[in-house]
């Protein structure tokens, strides 16, 4: 009999050390000191003027490009004074920068700030720095700095045009927008959890148009499809979202959104701990394990913890291994969500059998050898073989088939199939753990596989998968094992 469990909490691991802490720090009107002439330092002044800083440059001989930024600042005004810096300059200063040669004129900058209280920066000489200036992807106001700690700015600078091209320009725009928008809609008279909703809506909108210009008709749209929402907008909502077969990179981008924005996360035991690192890190994660055969959570006190939830205004996230439309309960989950008139979303995954397939380059269709696929479960609700199996289907030379949840009872299934026509030769693999580093297969004639997996007490989740497509990728992976 399994043994039931109650959902507990799962606390969220604690942040590891970071070797900067990022920070974005206010500059408009306050006054930066910039030690030193040069195109590096030029370029530091475009940034501190771009930020909003008053800059004052202490060169006896400033480079041309830092002359035509004094006449052209990005934002606060540039001033250049022909002399050398002094201990008095750093007064009133909220950042000091300085470009050197040598590490003793260095030195002697950077005692000279912090004697002040000013923060310093000396360019390239990361020991006397406070602070440091990481790449920057400007769609300011969104702003993303990267820092590598200065061991790899040419990696940061990789990393930063990685981004560059993901981020549609059009963000600065909506970014920009929120900002005008946010007094208008405490102005609009919506409780708070209507205006939450509104940002919800505006994120959608503008992930899905982010070169859309918004206007005040997107505004009113906006305002009206929340209003439209009546009662509803003070209740949360559930999403069922698929988390992958374990590799995390296969989340769709859709479920990471979801992720990225749930007040609480119940997920279950099959979910790699890698796929919570992409949760919003204040989100509440509950483990509401259901293990085959293992101490379980009951159905139905998900189902109300759920609800519960919800109705108290939260957004919860269903978090299920695989996808959650297959062998998932989800059609029990929608109903009670739907019941208790909680809006409902379903994010689909990458299910176990096609996660298994992309790993091992196996086709899981071929036009010669496997016109159909199917997925079937290994136990019904009572935990023993299911009596209503098709067993024709099952034993279809022209059919790959995938077993969900087969451990226990593959043994009494392959024993029937084979006796309603499988072949017992036919190829076969169990998979353990699909698309995680530890992921282990055994390959085999199905009529050998039962007792190989329980030989090898592979642990879960376990998926076996039976048809002639396997046959050519089964005997590439006993060679290539021959060969290592």
């Amino acid at each position: 009999m399994t043994k039931s469990r109650i959902p507990s909490d799962t606390r969220s691991p604690r942040m590891g050390p970071l070797a900067r802490l990022p920070v974005f720090y206010s500059l408009g009107g306050k006054r930066a000191v910039l030690a030193g002439g040069s195109a590096a330092a030029a370029w530091k002044s475009e940034l501190l003027s771009a930020a909003g800083a008053n800059v004052d440059v202490f060169a006896a001989d400033a480079c041309e490009e830092m002359i035509q930024l004094a006449a052209e600042p990005p934002l606060g005004a540039i001033r250049i004074n022909q002399r050398e810096w002094t201990a008095e300059d750093f007064e009133d200063a909220a950042v000091a920068v300085g470009a050197f040669e040598d590490d003793e004129a260095a030195a002697k900058f950077a005692f000279a700030a912090r004697a002040a209280g000013v923060p310093v920066n000396v360019i390239d000489k990361p020991a006397f720095c406070d602070f440091s200036f990481g790449a920057i992807v400007n769609r300011s106001p969104l702003v993303i700095g990267i820092s590598t700690d200065g061991a790899a700015p040419v990696f940061a600078q990789a990393i930063r045009a990685k981004l560059e091209a993901l981020l549609p320009k059009g963000f600065a725009v909506w970014a920009a927008t929120a900002g005008r928008w946010r007094s208008m809609l405490k102005l609009s008279g919506l409780p708070f959890a209507a205006r939450r909703k509104f940002w919800h809506v505006f994120t959608a909108n503008a992930v899905a148009n982010p070169e859309h210009v918004p206007s005040q008709v997107d505004f009113d749209n906006f305002i009206s499809e929340v209003r439209g929402l009546g009662k509803c907008v003070e209740n949360g909502s559930v999403t069922l979202v698929g988390a992958g077969p374990g590799d995390p990179e296969l989340l769709t981008l859709r479920a990471v959104r979801a992720l990225q924005s749930a007040d609480v996360i119940l997920f279950d035991d099959l979910v790699s701990r890698d796929v919570l690192d992409f949760a919003r890190r204040e989100a509440r994660k509950m483990l509401v394990g259901k293990t085959g055969f293992g101490p379980s959570c009951k159905q139905e006190d998900i189902n109300s913890l759920m609800v519960s939830l919800a109705r108290q205004g939260k957004r919860v996230v269903r978090l299920k291994g695989g996808d959650p439309l297959i062998f998932g309960r989800a059609a029990e989950e929608i109903a009670a969500c739907e019941a208790a008139h909680i809006a409902v979303d379903v994010v689909p995954g990458i299910t176990a059998a096609q996660g298994a397939a992309a790993a091992l380059r196996l086709p899981l269709t071929d036009r010669k050898q496997a016109r159909r696929l199917q997925y079937v479960t290994g136990h019904a609700r009572s935990g023993a073989l299911p009596a209503n199996l098709d067993w024709q289907s099952l034993a279809d030379p022209s059919t790959t088939t995938a077993i969900y949840m087969p451990t226990r009872t593959l043994a009494a299934l392959v024993e029937k199939a084979t006796a309603e026509g499988l072949d017992p030769q036919t190829p076969a693999l169990a998979i353990a753990r699909a698309t995680r580093p530890d992921q282990a297969t055994i390959t085999a004639p199905i009529c050998e596989l039962p007792g190989l997996i329980a030989r090898e007490a592979i642990q879960s989740p376990v998926l076996v998968m039976i048809g002639r497509v396997i046959g050519e990728p089964m005997a590439a992976m006993r060679d290539s094992r021959r060969l290592g």
